[in-house]
Formats: C-alpha cells, sequence, structure tokens
C-alpha cells in the first residue's frame, strides 16, 4: 500500500523547488486556481496530492484563511480516498493552519455505514510534525464524526438506553467527569410531566443524561448545555407523514451534539466547569400517547396545553432547561435542538438559527462560528409572537402554528429559560439546528449526511469562554 503527502499550495509564497515543479507541470501556468483544485502526482510507492488554498488566500482574514485550509486539505483527502489503496496519509502543515488541518482531515475521511462487506482500509491521517494545534484539531473533527454517528444510526441502534450506554462508554477513562442516568421515576418525582407527556407513547424507557466535566475550581459557576434527544420523532398522534419520516433518527441531533461537545471539551481539559443534560426519549402514536388539547403542568409549575403532539421537542426541553438552570446555577446555558421545520425554511443548511436573551451571549457564538465556519444567524425572541402560543385552558400552548414557528417555539422555551428560582443574570441561547442537521449537498470537507453541526463551534465558544 502506498503512503500520501497532502502540501496545500498558497501561489503567492514560494513552493519547495520539487513541489513547484509538479504544480506548474500539471496546472501548465495556471498558478491560482480555485480553493479545493487538487491533483494526484503518482511516485513509486507515493503520492503528492497538491491542493489549492485559493488565489486570494495571502489577502483574507484569518477565519476566512482557516476556511480555506480546511477546504484544501479536505478535497485533498477526498481525492486520496477515491484513489484507494494508502496505508498512511502526511498532511504539510508548514504554511497552513494545523487545527483547521487536522479538524478537515479527519471530517472528509468519515464515512458511516452498516454494510457487512469489507471495504478498503482506512489510512492513518497524521501531520508531518507534531502539534499541539494538530492535536487539538483532530479532537475537534473526532468529536463531530461522533456527532455524525449518533445522528446516523438507525432508531432500534440508538434507543435512549444505548444512547445512555454510548455516553458512558465514550467518556469512560477521562479524569474529572461523572456522567449520571435518570430514569422516568426519578423525571416523575421532579415533576418532569411535560418531558414525561411525551413518553406515554412509546415502549422504550426514557432516560435523561447528565455529564458533570469539572476542569475549574469547585466554587466556579458552570457553563450549561442542554440538547434535545428525541431518539425516533414520528410525530406522535400528530402523525407526520410517510415521506422521509426515516431522518427523524436524527432528531436527537441536538443531543449528539451537546454529548460530542462535552467530550471535546473534557478531552482538551478545558479550565471550565461544564454541565449537560440530556433528556431521550421517542414520540409515538402508542395507545397512552399524548392526545392534542390534553394539559399538563411543567416542572416550574406552569400549565401548557399540548396543540400538536409533533411539537414535542420544546416539552422535553423546557423541563431540562429549568432543571438545568435551578439544579446547577450556571452562568451561561445554551440548549440545541432540531426543533422547528420553520428553521429549514429560513436559514437552509448554511446558519444555525440563534435565539437569545443576552448581546453578549451572542456575540461570543458568532464569534466561535465564524471562525470555525460553523456559522449562526440571530433570529428574533420579541414578545409579540406571545399571542401565538397563548391558550385559552393553560399557561401556554406548544405550538403556534405555521408563522414564525422557529420564533414561537423559543419563544415557549423562554418561559422556562427565565423566572422563577432561575438567577435573572444567567444567559441564555437557544440554537435550532433543524436546518443544519443533514448536509443534501457535499462540501469540500463533509459528505452528504448527518453533518454534527454545531460542535466545533460550541467548543470553540467554551474554549474562549474558559480563557
Amino acid at each position: 500500500m502506498a503512503t500520501a503527502r497532502i502540501i496545500p499550495v498558497d501561489a503567492t509564497r514560494p513552493l519547495p523547488v520539487q513541489s513547484a515543479e509538479l504544480w506548474a507541470t500539471v496546472h501548465e501556468g495556471d498558478k491560482s486556481p480555485k480553493v479545493g483544485t487538487t491533483r494526484i502526482i503518482y511516485g513509486k510507492g507515493t503520492r503528492d496530492a497538491l491542493s489549492s488554498l485559493g488565489e486570494k488566500f495571502s489577502s483574507q482574514s484569518t477565519d476566512a484563511q482557516k476556511e480555506s485550509v480546511r477546504r484544501s486539505v479536505g478535497a485533498a483527502v477526498k481525492a486520496l480516498k477515491d484513489a484507494g489503496d494508502l496505508s498512511e496519509i502526511v498532511v504539510d502543515t508548514s504554511a497552513v493552519d494545523a487545527r483547521a488541518a487536522a479538524a478537515a482531515a479527519h471530517l472528509a475521511q468519515y464515512k458511516f455505514t452498516l454494510k457487512t462487506a469489507p471495504s478498503s482500509a482506512i489510512p492513518e491521517i497524521k501531520p508531518d510534525v507534531q502539534s499541539q494545534a494538530w492535536d487539538e484539531g483532530v479532537i475537534g473533527g473526532r468529536a463531530q464524526n461522533l456527532a455524525r454517528t449518533l445522528m446516523e444510526l438507525p432508531a432500534n441502534m440508538m434507543t435512549p438506553t444505548l444512547f445512555a450506554e454510548r455516553v458512558k462508554s465514550e467518556f469512560s477513562g477521562l479524569s474529572n467527569v461523572e456522567v449520571v442516568v435518570r430514569d422516568e421515576a426519578w423525571a416523575k418525582s421532579k415533576g418532569m410531566n411535560l418531558f414525561l407527556s411525551v413518553t406515554h407513547g412509546t415502549a422504550e424507557p426514557a432516560k435523561i443524561v447528565e455529564i458533570h466535566y469539572r476542569g475549574s475550581t469547585a466554587d466556579a459557576s458552570p457553563l450549561a448545555l442542554v440538547g434535545k434527544g428525541i431518539t425516533f420523532d414520528s410525530g406522535g398522534i400528530s402523525l407526520k407523514p410517510g415521506a422521509d419520516m426515516k431522518l427523524m433518527r436524527g432528531d436527537m441531533g441536538g443531543a449528539a451534539t451537546v454529548v460530542a461537545t462535552a467530550l471535546a471539551v473534557a478531552q482538551l481539559r478545558l479550565p471550565v466547569n461544564l454541565t449537560t443534560v440530556v433528556p431521550l426519549t421517542e414520540n409515538m402514536p402508542g395507545p397512552s400517547a399524548t392526545k392534542p388539547g390534553d394539559v399538563f403542568y411543567g416542572m416550574n409549575g406552569k400549565s401548557v396545553e399540548v396543540d400538536n403532539t409533533d411539537a414535542e421537542g420544546r416539552l422535553v426541553l423546557a423541563d431540562a432547561i429549568y432543571y438545568a438552570a435551578t439544579a446547577f446555577k450556571p452562568h451561561t446555558l445554551v440548549d440545541v435542538a432540531t426543533l422547528t421545520g420553520a428553521m429549514d425554511v429560513s436559514l437552509g443548511e448554511v446558519f444555525s438559527g440563534v435565539f437569545t436573551n443576552s448581546e453578549t451571549l451572542w456575540n461570543a457564538l458568532h464569534a466561535a462560528g465564524e471562525a470555525e465556519y460553523d456559522r449562526f444567524w440571530r433570529m428574533p425572541l420579541d414578545e409579540d409572537y406571545g399571542p401565538q402560543i397563548h391558550s385559552c385552558n393553560a399557561d401556554l400552548q406548544n405550538s403556534g402554528g405555521r408563522p414564525a414557528g422557529s420564533c414561537t417555539a423559543a419563544l415557549f422555551l423562554q418561559a422556562f429559560a427565565e423566572g422563577g428560582d432561575i438567577d435573572p443574570a444567567m444567559q441564555w441561547a437557544h440554537v435550532d439546528i433543524a436546518g443544519t442537521m443533514e448536509a443534501t449537498r457535499p462540501t469540500l470537507y463533509l459528505e452528504k449526511g448527518m453533518t454534527g453541526r454545531p460542535v466545533r463551534a460550541l467548543v470553540e465558544f467554551i474554549r474562549r469562554r474558559s480563557a
């Protein structure tokens, strides 16, 4: 089997003589092809993959340069994968950001399959010179790949019980980490009736998973992540159409991304206390399933009319957000969810929508998203949408209809992220990833399928907060 070398090429900088000659030969005078343009030079037992960083690389901002590196290295890894028969790939990081290169290489190398036929061996990817930045990029890329795997696995292989077991396995052996798995009886004792209302239609036992990473002093207030964990969403009594329903195996994408983020934070040993809460259940139309019009009282005492059982994500999140906010007193709480089809309509696959009560928190998330090119767009969190989720029979109803569906969902969650016993100084943001959960078109370093976004952006956000 051959070994390969990836050389990201910036045409404005001098290349080693051999590489310059190869570049000139394969491009016949075109020294500045678009970013990701890759040519493979075959030698005896070796391959050189020269990949363009683009003609404007040197004049780009730092964030834009990092994204050019990701695209260049990712395109080269993909090209080498297609060529096959490789034992290892060495990435030249001498002139590029090693963290961006490492993340892209591992994201591009990833392939999910449950086929039983043997596939070609996956080559080892390593840098020409080992560095901390490279190691950090590997952790970020592998964490995002973990989220992709959790989202891709079919619902029979990723039930709430199996998800909880996978979490314990992934965090096994890491220092300063405690994983706690709660059951339905515990949730009932806490008054989590909104969460439990979604569990009525399924035979699969629901779980709530807590991950506590302690990287700072014991008295330091934690940062909290909460992720929606609907391991399969049929819509319940308000049944979804059958077409493409299998995509709803990924409706636990919020849970997958916050768990993967917590894993990366623990592996990076960031100096921060991080608490992650993941409510896990299926949403099924069983004989005991919740019916439209049913009313339940949440953990914070508010009554909620279930107008649509397919708006279940905000029900499980409502109790989980309130629990995390009151039990652990975080200074910042970010929830992540594949919450509304309206978000996919609004922003598509490009941006994840953010609703927040804090300008400071928005600025921090936005900056982290730009740095990782895992971008966020701020959406309106406004009381003028409130009448859409008013109920004649309860304090709130869980659906405001089609208009501004992502905005009314966020406003519903705000009722459980503020007030009561919650510290008024707590910063809160809701991230809706319904559009970015899946890529229907490949990029230079992500294939089609579940994306695992926004893991890298969240890790970068926490890295900056911990600093």
